[in-house]
């Protein structure tokens, strides 16, 4: 007979201190170029699933997935046309059809008698708020969004800029993944060669300024990154105007002036499919003096590389803490923005962000 596994292995996300499940707030839930006028498209947010398609004025409505009939995800089903873009959500199974606020609109074959509502409330879906932005659907699964619209992504209205999308599906939970794209001590051994070198040659100052809007690490002096993805972007060298920024409630920032010959702001929005399934919507806005082409086939390859092997560590790090059943983090003053997002990220969760820490502080890091 095989022995039992130990107690400590585990796949139950209770005890995992780094969830946090913020419901008033905008979420990417997919990139607007896949919504199109015929068919719904099934997505989840927060653990919801989710159904969106676009209705008669071609603006975005979501629902949660499933119809209240007969238990059939709603994305299955199709967009009955009325007029302009879209319409109406079709059910597959029996053809029910839900306006853009979840109410039933039609019911074939049902003769209405007796002044029969077809919107009973038992018969209606529940519907969440929609926005498109910035080529991105936005949902808020709160009735009483934080405002009335997400947070504008401001580099894309900048002209001089070229600006590359990516979207990649991790196994983390938000703050992990969140507190890995802001985390610059892991990139010397993670990605060693590739961004940076594990030779630790200059000691810079990091003034971190923390708000219940977010927070911001700026990093004074650092010089040129030694890796390939520095040497392609400044081959002069040069000294590096870099910021990281953590901007309630899911964004990542990066931002990096090289020399005088390069600026790079790199955005990415993230969702929380589930607690511990993380998507990232990824913005690359570039402006450089080199040729845009053979800088994307240089450093392309080398980029994917390096969200290859974040995507790795993050499903390691995600794995481990089931095996164990909980997790256990340990942190020193170098650990920039990490703790300081989870903070933020609970306080949000209570609705206690009035209480979250406001300060500034500067912090000793060898690059």
């Amino acid at each position: 007979m095989n022995a039992p596994p130990p107690t400590f292995w585990a796949t139950s996300t209770a005890r995992r201190r780094n969830v946090a499940r913020v419901v008033d707030a905008w979420y990417v839930a997919l990139d607007a170029s896949k919504l199109g006028s015929s068919h719904p498209v099934a997505t989840q947010v927060l653990g919801v699933p989710l159904a969106v398609w676009r209705v008669a004025s071609g603006a975005p409505a979501a629902v949660l997935d499933r119809c209240p009939h007969r238990n059939v995800p709603l994305s299955m089903g199709r967009v009955k046309k009325l007029s302009g873009a879209g319409g109406e959500l079709e059910c597959r199974y029996h053809g029910w059809r839900f306006d853009g606020d979840g109410k039933v609109k039609a019911v074939p074959g049902l003769p209405l008698v007796h002044d029969e509502r077809l919107d009973h409330p038992s018969r209606c879906t529940t519907a969440y708020q929609a926005v498109e932005q910035d080529g991105f659907i936005w949902v808020c699964l709160s009735k009483t969004p934080p405002s009335p619209a997400p947070r504008r992504l401001v580099q894309l209205d900048t002209e001089g800029y070229t600006h590359i999308r990516q979207h990649l599906r991790v196994e983390g939970t938000l703050h992990s993944t969140l507190e890995n794209i802001l985390d610059v001590p892991h990139t010397s051994f993670l990605h060693g060669g590739l961004f940076r070198t594990d030779e630790k040659k200059n000691e810079i100052d990091v003034v971190v300024t923390r708000s219940a809007d977010g927070v911001t690490a700026e990093f004074i002096g650092e010089p040129r990154p030694e890796g390939i993805v520095g040497r392609i972007l400044s081959p002069s060298g040069g000294v590096v105007q870099h910021w990281d920024r953590f901007l309630m409630p899911s964004t990542a920032q990066v931002e990096y002036r090289i020399g005088t010959e390069n600026h790079v702001v790199v955005t990415t929005v993230c969702t929380p499919v589930s607690d511990v399934v993380t998507d990232m919507h990824t913005v690359v806005s570039v402006r450089t003096r080199l040729p845009i082409g053979p800088l994307a086939a240089l450093a392309g390859p080398v980029a994917w590389r390096i969200l290859a092997q974040d995507k790795e560590i993050l499903e390691a790090q995600t794995k481990l803490v089931d095996r164990f059943g909980q997790d256990r983090f340990t942190s020193t003053s170098i650990d920039l923005l990490g703790p300081f997002i989870l903070h933020l990220l609970k306080k949000a969760e209570a609705g206690q962000l009035a209480d979250a820490i406001v300060r500034e502080e500067r912090f000793r890091l060898r690059v």
